[in-house]
């Protein structure tokens, strides 16, 4: 599935709808480039899911927790170099817990990260236009979508 996103405050939106149809255990897997948007998504599914304020990118810490309708994890990878790092960080409590985990920069480790996930690629498409494509590993995901593309055909989102 593709969307087209005129602006960072609708990748929040389309953000704030996956945050709204989270559930425990979702993993939400996000690549692109550094500005592709990856932050201002999580943004949005962290408000979808009654957190207030803005969730800040863990670059330094690496990752950071939030509380809403459920536990939030934002993981940060963009500071680490080797894969070796990924798997020294013990992130599988985040990652088979109970809450929601969005992972910035997943590439860096998804040969180690669960094969069940959400994968999001987000690319420039101009200065302000991003292409925002989901690619489900899962049933869940799968069904995720299903309801996101359902409830997205009355939005103002654009379908290339």
């Amino acid at each position: 599935m593709n969307f087209v996103s005129e602006s960072p405050e609708l990748t929040q939106q389309l953000g704030m709808r996956l945050g709204r149809l989270a559930k425990l255990g979702d993993l939400f897997l996000l690549v692109g480039a550094l500005g592709s948007g990856k932050t201002c998504l999580t943004q949005g599914i962290a408000w979808g899911l009654g957190i207030e304020g803005y969730a800040t990118s863990p670059s330094f810490v690496v990752i950071n927790q939030y509380q809403g309708r459920l536990p939030f994890y934002h993981i940060d990878l963009y500071r680490l170099e080797r894969i070796e790092e990924v798997i020294e960080l013990g992130l599988e409590d985040y990652l088979y817990g109970r809450g929601v985990c969005v992972v910035e920069w997943a590439e860096k480790g998804l040969e180690v990260l669960p094969k069940e996930h959400l994968l999001v690629e987000m690319g420039f498409l101009s200065d302000t236009r991003r292409g925002i494509t989901f690619k489900p590993s899962g049933e869940r995901y799968v069904e995720m979508l299903s309801e996101l593309n359902v409830r997205e055909r009355a939005k103002k989102w654009s379908l290339p």
